[in-house]
């Protein structure tokens, strides 16, 4: 997510990733191949057909009251260099009523 202000000038920028978990499918504890590593899990992948709310929160400076906020999702094959896009969305916010 990256907000910027009417000028172009950023003000605010945050980026989250979710991932499958390994688990063995029956209970909600990670497995870890030889070693065996057991802990619960919290799941943060994103699941086929199901919405899911987000809250981003950032400071406005002195004086900025809309700014325009640009949400990319991206899916990352294997490592951080392979990314490929999926869904841009941009949208303007205001504090003012309109």
């Amino acid at each position: 997510m990256t907000a910027k202000t009417a000028d172009g000038k950023e003000i605010g920028k945050e980026e989250r990733h979710y991932h499958p978990q390994a688990t063995n499918c029956r209970d909600t504890k990670e497995k870890y191949g030889a070693q065996w590593k057991v802990a619960n899990i919290r799941d943060t992948s994103i699941q086929p057909h199901q919405a899911k709310k987000e809250t981003f929160e950032f400071d406005l400076p002195e004086g900025v009251r809309t700014a325009d906020i640009t949400v990319d999702l991206f899916y990352e094959a294997v490592n951080p260099d392979n990314k490929y896009p999926i869904h841009t969305i941009t949208r303007r916010v205001s504090l003012d009523k309109e």
